[in-house]
């Protein structure tokens, strides 16, 4: 283990459009720091295993769930710090040195703040809101750092859960520490939006997000969600 390391883990699905130029922008920034892994966890999808066995990365294979994925990667880990990123979310080039940096300053969890790669304005005010500590404000594309030592304590990923894990061990981390938002951004896709439309994919994030507040379960979030994003 190295207390200065840190373990990168991207759960992938479906990504051989973007995977190549995402890997390589990471071992460019990485490139210069001697304890830092990448862990893609793909889940047979499309052509992104055979894309990333091309990269000096760690390919591991799961079964189909981004918390199983995620898990599995935190399986493999060899430092003691985790990153858990999405495929389509760009970190700054700053990321590893505020990310340890945190660390060694007593900050266990955390993430960034966030805005689209879409100019709209509407897009702006949605990026603008991960400022704020509401889970309201909080998604998986923020990304996020965890120690190892706190994510195995307070169990990983909840692997039952398909919709809201990132919210889920959110939660748990705050029962056990302050989840901590930094002042860098992350610029994530907004291909999903360009699909179900601005205004109203936000709107069934929010109803998501209350459905689950309101102790909806699984099967009805898992539900809604199908029926209603392509």
């Amino acid at each position: 283990m190295s207390a200065t390391g840190l373990s990168i883990i991207i759960p992938a699905w479906n990504e051989e459009n973007g995977i190549a130029g995402a890997l390589e922008y990471l071992l460019n920034i990485t490139a210069k720091y001697p304890d830092i892994e990448i862990i893609v966890c793909d889940a047979g999808s499309d052509r992104t295993s055979e894309i990333v066995s091309l990269y000096p990365v760690t390919l591991c294979r799961t079964e189909k769930g981004r918390a199983r994925q995620m898990n599995a990667g935190a399986d493999l880990a060899n430092h003691d710090t985790l990153y858990f990123l999405h495929a389509d979310t760009t970190p700054p080039e700053s990321f590893v040195d505020d990310i340890l940096s945190a660390v060694r300053n007593g900050m266990e969890a955390g993430c960034f703040q966030m805005q689209f790669d879409d100019p709209n304005p509407i897009m702006g005010i949605y990026g603008w809101f991960t400022r704020f500590p509401f889970p309201l404000c909080r998604g998986g594309d923020q990304s996020l750092f965890i120690t190892k030592e706190l994510f195995r304590k307070i169990g990983g990923f909840n692997e039952f859960m398909q919709v809201m894990e990132d919210i889920d061990i959110i939660a748990r981390i705050e029962k056990e520490t302050t989840f901590h938002i930094l002042d860098r951004i992350v610029v994530t896709s907004a291909r999903k939006y360009h699909s179900n439309g601005i205004v109203r994919l936000q709107l069934i994030f929010g109803t998501i997000h209350t459905l689950y507040a309101l102790g909806a379960d699984q099967e009805t979030l898992v539900r809604f969600y199908r029926e209603n994003i392509a």
